[in-house]
This record gives structure tokens, C-alpha cells and sequence, in this order.
């Protein structure tokens, strides 16, 4: 079998089988039909649920591993592990555990319901209800420090969870952010004298950099291998999350000090470059911290001296993830366009105070004109922010043809999944079958994955040349179109998503 003709068989693997060109006029029918369905169905929110469910969503690019984890997962590693509850804090220690004096071990919570609800209110946003004495934004970011001796320890099950349910929700490609090597960038960032020069000490860092990197691609290499074990990805018995294409983006930690994060920039940058697991990076931690609005700028500069270096490498930003009762008013004036300007951001993680930007509307214009896609976590928002509904800028985006996909952010803090964002953007902004399948194309057509785009055109998706004669995703594309996608994963991807959605919408009028 030529290579050309394998690889299409391996991406359409799984897929309903769908006619071949000219299935177009056939195809209209169906996403019309399906459109109508969803209009009819709407306000209906199991129904609605249900519909969305089963839609194909194309990608998540915007998910932090270690907060796409639910509460229970993580508490039933910490009973394996035999750690203890700090009952002050609902942390999780390391042993001995003394149940007496305040550390009882975390099976207890197994056995006992009040520690239980105790832990996992802890470790999540279940049932959070905001009080003098905490805020949703205060308890969310607070979670992860709480399992952080966890999630330290299980990266391989946190990925197996993360593509399975990646798969419930009919995502093929994710983009999980993480951070590798962190205790090699450690050790090297302290050693490292700092002077804010950044060519100097990326010149002293480079030394130490093998090791780094060396780390960092044993601990993916580890934590892959281990996750196909656990998803018994080899064997007739293979977990549906083992058909989900993973990548990852180097999360660096905003509300460090400047050598830290530089160091930590440095090797995300580095090994985007040389590994292709690692398809670019990201910055984390509230944007709203001292250090993180004290240093923005800084921060910016350190990636625009970096992206001059790797200009190869895709940088996404959390940008604009603040509110007015959070920062001061100059706090929310120009993160979004530096991020974008100086920071060479190619995706936007929120983007939610867009509108107290100077010149917003000059802005939404070239974010619109260099297709800055910007990543919409609508839970995330709600909870952390207090955003949401008309307060939210999504129809504002959407209006000033800004490129836009639904993400889950931290999905298991948050207890929520990529259906849910899909419901939840449905209800609050009245939005039609034909967008949500808009940004499901844009989930994958802005993805870091490697190869062009199947589409010529971002707007219109229009597929390129080689495959402007082919119904897009059917099984048996002209010899030129099975040879373009043949080199490109991104266009596999996105040729498997379009088989996906007109095998859904044709059942959807089936049902007629």
C-alpha cells in the first residue's frame, strides 16, 4: 500500500463512512438540516446536551494538565500513595499520618463522607459559593496548590484521564499545557547570575541546557509510554483515548522572579525547537499577582528577545484574564496588545477585558486582520472572573471577525468538560449550529500542530488546491489530495474532522 493511501485509511479509522465527491448538494442538505435541529432543540438544555455531545468539536487549545483532573482522581492516587490531609488546609502531605493531630490519611476520606465533601470542595469549584473570605478567583487558583504534591507524582494517569475524556467529548487533537523539567530549571536558573541582560544569560544558560532538555524529553518520554499502558493503547481492548492526538505547550510561571521565568522561557523556546511534542509555549499563574503585573512588561521583552532567537516557535498567551474589581484601571489598558505586539502571541487565553484596552476597536481590527485566534473559557470566566452572559465580550469577538474557539481551561477544578463550554457559549450568546462548527474548524485550523491547512482560506474554508476537487473528508480523495494530506498532520486532522461532521450531520437528518 502506497503512503499516501495508509495514512488516509489511518486518519478516517473510526469515522462513519461518508460518499465521495460530488456529495456536495447532499452535504448542504445535511448541515442545514442539522442546523434546524439545533434551533429547534436550543432551549431545551438535556436535549441540547445531548445533540452537543455527540458533535464532533475538533480540538481543546486551551487545557492545563494538571487542572483537567477531577478532585476524585486526584484523591484516589493520594489513598494509593498513602499521603495524608492536612486538615487546616485540605492539603495534601507527605506520611506519617496522625489522624489525632490534624493528618489523618487521605483513604480516611474514602470512609468517611465529611472529609470527603471536605477534599474534594478543596481540590475543585464544586458547590463553591463565594464569601467574605473567598473569592471564586481566591479558590480556584488556590486548588492547585492543595493536590500540587500529586499531580507532581502521576503525570502519566493525568494524561490517560485527559484523553479519555477528551474523546467522550469528540475531540481528536489537545494541546495541554505543562511544565517539564522543572526541577532541572531550577537548579540552573539559581546558579545563573542575572543582570537582566538577556543575550548574556542565555549564553550562560545554554551550558546547562542539555541536561534540561535531556529531562524534560525522558519525563514525556516516561509519562507517554506509561499513559499508553495504562489506556491499554496496544492491545483489542484500547481505550477510545488512545485516538486522540496529543501535544504540548511549555507552561512558564508568570509570578516568578525574572531569572526564573527567563530560564524557564528559554527552555520552553528551546525545546519547542527541537522536539516535536512541544509545539510552543504558554505563560500561567493569575495575571492579576503582584509579580505578574509588576513584571508584564518585562516578561514581554524577555519573549520578544526569545521569538527573535526561535521565530519557529508558536507562541498562545493568557492575556486579558482580569476584570475591573481586580486590578487597578491601567492594569487593564494594554496586556492584550503587548502580548499580541511584543510578545508575538498568535492566540489569545481569554482575551475577556479586550474592551477596556486603549483603542479597542483599533485593536479588535488587528487581531481580526492577523487572525489571533482568541481561546473562550466560559466556566473558566464565570467562576474566576464573574464574567459571563452579556458582560462577556464573545459577540464582541465575533462581531470584529476575531477568530474564536471554545476551550476548557482547567476542566476537572471546574468540573466541566468541552460539551458543557459548547451548552453553556449556546445559552449565553445565542449562538447558531453554523458557528459552533466554525470554531470547531478553528480549533484545529489555529492548533501548533505541524503541516499547512487543508484550507486556503481561514474565512471561507476553502480547501488548497490539491484537494479543491474533493468533498472534504471523504474516504477516498484524489491521488493529489491523499499526497497533500499525506504530508501534513494538521490537514489529517482537520480531513478527519470534516468526515466526523458530515457523518453527524447526515444522521441528524436521518432522523427527520
Amino acid at each position: 500500500m502506497n503512503k499516501p493511501a495508509f495514512v488516509l485509511l489511518t486518519v478516517l479509522a473510526g469515522c462513519a463512512q461518508v460518499s465521495t465527491h460530488p456529495a456536495a448538494p447532499v452535504s448542504v442538505d445535511a448541515a442545514q438540516a442539522t442546523a434546524t435541529r439545533f434551533d429547534a432543540i436550543r432551549n431545551s438544555p438535556p436535549q441540547l446536551e445531548a445533540f452537543l455531545r455527540a458533535m464532533p468539536k475538533g480540538a481543546d487549545l486551551h487545557n492545563h494538565l494538571s487542572g483537567a483532573v477531577y478532585a476524585e482522581d486526584y484523591l484516589d492516587w493520594a489513598a494509593r500513595d498513602g499521603d495524608c490531609i492536612d486538615m487546616a488546609t485540605a492539603t495534601a502531605v507527605a506520611p506519617p499520618c496522625d489522624a489525632a493531630s490534624g493528618r489523618p490519611p487521605a483513604v480516611d476520606a474514602q470512609r468517611n463522607d465529611a472529609l470527603y465533601r471536605k477534599v474534594i470542595d478543596a481540590w475543585s469549584m464544586r458547590d463553591f459559593v463565594a464569601s467574605s473570605g473567598d473569592s471564586g478567583h481566591d479558590h480556584f487558583f488556590d486548588t492547585f496548590g492543595k493536590f500540587h504534591r500529586i499531580s507532581k507524582a502521576h503525570r502519566a494517569g493525568m494524561l490517560a484521564r485527559a484523553v479519555h475524556q477528551a474523546a467522550l467529548d469528540r475531540i481528536d487533537y489537545l494541546e495541554l499545557m505543562d511544565t517539564l523539567a522543572d526541577s532541572g530549571i531550577r537548579e540552573l536558573a539559581e546558579r545563573t547570575p542575572w543582570d537582566g541582560d538577556f543575550a548574556h544569560a542565555r549564553t550562560v544558560l545554554q551550558a546547562g541546557m542539555p541536561a534540561v532538555l535531556a529531562q524534560a524529553r525522558q519525563e514525556l518520554d516516561s509519562s507517554l509510554g506509561r499513559m499508553r499502558e495504562e489506556l491499554h493503547c496496544d492491545s483489542a481492548q484500547a481505550d477510545p483515548g488512545c485516538g486522540v492526538e496529543v501535544r504540548f505547550l511549555y507552561q512558564v510561571l508568570r509570578g516568578f522572579p525574572q531569572p526564573f521565568v527567563f530560564a524557564q522561557m528559554l527552555t520552553g523556546f528551546e525545546l519547542a525547537a527541537r522536539d516535536a511534542r512541544v509545539v510552543g509555549i504558554n505563560m500561567v499563574m493569575p495575571e492579576d499577582g503582584y509579580v505578574s503585573m509588576r513584571d508584564f512588561r518585562a516578561q514581554m521583552a524577555m519573549l520578544d528577545y526569545l521569538h527573535a532567537q526561535y521565530p519557529q516557535v508558536h507562541i498562545s498567551l493568557h492575556a486579558g484574564e482580569l476584570s475591573s474589581t481586580m486590578v487597578p484601571p491601567d492594569g487593564l489598558r494594554f496586556h492584550i496588545r503587548a502580548s499580541i505586539e511584543q510578545g508575538h502571541a498568535q492566540r489569545i487565553g481569554h482575551g475577556v477585558d479586550v474592551m477596556h484596552e486603549d483603542r479597542p476597536q483599533e485593536l479588535l481590527r488587528e487581531m481580526a486582520r492577523r487572525h489571533v485566534l482568541v481561546e473562550i473559557c466560559p466556566t473558566s470566566n464565570r467562576s474566576i472572573l464573574g464574567i459571563g452572559g452579556d458582560d462577556h465580550p464573545l459577540p464582541t469577538y465575533l462581531a470584529a471577525h476575531v477568530p474564536v474557539a471554545i476551550a476548557t481551561d482547567d476542566e476537572g477544578v471546574s468540573r466541566s468538560d468541552l460539551t458543557r463550554e459548547f451548552a453553556i457559549a449556546t445559552s449565553s450568546w445565542h449562538l447558531s449550529y453554523p458557528t459552533l462548527k466554525t470554531m470547531a474548524r478553528n480549533s484545529l485550523e489555529y492548533a501548533f500542530v505541524a503541516g499547512p491547512s487543508l484550507w486556503a482560506s481561514r474565512d471561507a474554508f476553502d480547501p488548497v488546491p490539491a484537494c479543491a476537487h474533493d468533498a472534504p473528508g471523504a474516504t477516498q480523495p484524489a491521488p493529489a489530495c491523499a499526497a497533500f494530506l499525506s504530508g501534513s498532520e494538521k490537514a489529517r486532522l482537520q480531513w478527519r474532522l470534516e468526515a466526523q461532521l458530515r457523518a453527524f450531520e447526515a444522521g441528524i437528518a436521518a432522523e427527520r
